[in-house]
């Protein structure tokens, strides 16, 4: 749209509706842990069904970023980001009356797939509105620092609405946020035009299954992760005989950063699942108090996301690895919080904003739904991946010294040739 340093004021409107998009799809996943209690007990629901308000939302998610964003390519971005939207919040008012297990459970299936559609269509669309280099790195640090606050965000308020309202505000107070963002993008995002084609139905099919199959089967059942795996390697061969693919070949110049990203994600989602439990188990933290310590690690995500999206330089990556793994080791062999969360913050802000910018980079325009689905499912599917077995590990404190191992392995593969 232009190719001046920072963006226009113009750009700034359309940037906002899309990163407020970005912002519930992270506040979707977390909002709602701290309500479980209250859910069980409102709905009569078995320890077995209240996992499903989890794994319900987080298995589609993950599962159809990908054909998700490629949907965005073949039928155009804006109007897929508007229909994953609109199942947003049409499914986010459902949960919030739902009467019954089944119907909040559905409800979540619903949501899931309206996040899948919605995030990597609105990425796309962001790099689509900033196509220079300057412009999209203050923007991608917009994107980077709303990711961040979101996941403490959501500790917050599902602690503050619960105890003042119940369980079912944990959802509704998504719908109004939703309904905006869907005024605010048909209203500011101009349309674009549909590459066209054909969805490649097979490969989607079976990546899907292979998705669901492989997280479900890493937190539950270890034979369906086998299961996924045989079916990766199905999709792998589907992928190299059909003539409209639906990861194609070109897309493997962006390997390496959705690879590192993906381990992010390990790190990403370890720490986010741990620290709550570590603050309320270990320290006796209320849900609340447990929120509110959270403060500082957003606010530093949030600086380091938008500075990072600023600086240039290779080292740019590396230091931030390097400050992630230190407050990570810090926080696994004392216990602190404060000193090392900023450290953490620092890190993560960085690290997210320079991965999500190489995973991006030299990616052709008709792709850029794709990419945008591809970076999200790495890092959806790297998370659960890396939660299983970090799960195995006795301690917390263990836990996040293996979060630093894995950070600075991490760091070691980020060194080498990639977009300053």
């Amino acid at each position: 749209m232009h190719g001046t340093g920072l963006p226009r004021t113009a750009t700034w409107a359309p940037l906002a509706a899309l990163a407020t998009a970005q912002f519930l799809v992270v506040l979707s996943t977390s909002i709602v842990n701290v309500a479980l209690p209250q859910i069980r007990t409102g709905l009569a629901m078995s320890p077995a069904g209240l996992t499903w308000v989890i794994n319900a939302y987080v298995l589609v998610f993950g599962a159809i970023l990908l054909p998700g964003g490629r949907l965005g390519d073949v039928y155009g971005l804006r109007r897929v980001f508007l229909i994953g939207a609109t199942l947003f919040a049409l499914s986010s008012l459902a949960a919030a009356l739902a009467t019954g297990p089944a119907i909040l459970i559905a409800a979540r299936v619903v949501q899931g797939l309206g996040a899948a559609l919605l995030a990597p269509t609105a990425l796309a669309l962001v790099l689509r509105l900033f196509p220079d280099a300057k412009g999209r790195g203050t923007a991608l640090g917009v994107w980077g620092a709303v990711s961040g606050a979101g996941g403490a965000a959501g500790v917050l308020l599902s602690g503050l609405l619960t105890s003042l309202y119940g369980w079912r505000a944990v959802f509704a107070v998504l719908v109004p946020f939703a309904l905006a963002v869907i005024a605010a993008t048909w209203r500011l995002v101009p349309a674009d035009t549909p590459r066209g084609g054909t969805l490649d139905l097979p490969g989607t099919t079976t990546l899907v299954a292979a998705l669901i199959a492989l997280t479900y089967g890493l937190t539950s059942l270890w034979p369906a992760a086998l299961a996924g795996l045989a079916l990766l390697a199905v999709f792998v061969v589907i992928q190299r005989r059909s003539p409209h693919p639906l990861l194609p070949a070109r897309m493997a110049v962006v390997a390496r950063p959705n690879l590192l990203m993906a381990l992010l994600g390990a790190v990403w989602l370890g720490l986010f699942y741990f620290l709550p439990l570590y603050q309320q188990r270990d320290l006796g933290y209320t849900p609340l108090e447990a929120g509110l310590s959270q403060l500082p690690l957003a606010l530093m995500i949030t600086i380091a996301s938008w500075a990072a999206g600023r600086i240039r330089g290779r080292a740019v990556l590396p230091i931030g690895l390097l400050l992630l793994a230190a407050g990570l080791a810090w926080l696994g062999l004392t216990g602190a919080l404060i000193a090392p969360s900023l450290l953490i913050g620092a890190g993560l802000g960085v690290a997210f904003v320079r991965l999500t910018a190489q995973a991006s980079a030299g990616v052709p325009a008709e792709d850029s739904g794709l990419a945008g689905g591809l970076v999200n499912a790495t890092r959806q599917v790297g998370g659960a991946v890396g939660l299983s077995a970090l799960t195995l590990l006795p301690t917390y404190g263990g836990a996040f010294l293996a979060c630093a191992a894995l950070t600075l392995l991490i760091t070691i593969v980020s060194i080498g040739k990639a977009p300053s």
